[in-house]
């Protein structure tokens, strides 16, 4: 499932609890993201496109540490 924000509108805008949940998106959002960057960064995501057999094991990694992050 994917979970995305409200979005506002010039006719409509977003009340108070859309403004809360988009919030608390953006949270648990943010430390995903930031951990994908870091990744990017050290150049680890290259691996997959010249070795497909250890995407498993990469995104296994890659779960377990966004999911630490999330908890964290």
């Amino acid at each position: 499932m994917i979970i995305t924000g409200f979005k506002a509108s010039r006719w409509r805008p977003l009340t108070t609890a859309q403004r809360q949940a988009n919030r608390l998106l953006a949270t648990e959002r943010a430390p995903v993201e930031h951990g994908f960057a870091h990744l990017k960064a050290w150049r680890i995501l290259t691996r997959l496109r010249t070795d497909l057999a250890w995407a498993t094991t990469l995104v296994r990694a890659l779960l377990v540490l966004t999911a630490l992050e999330v908890n964290r």
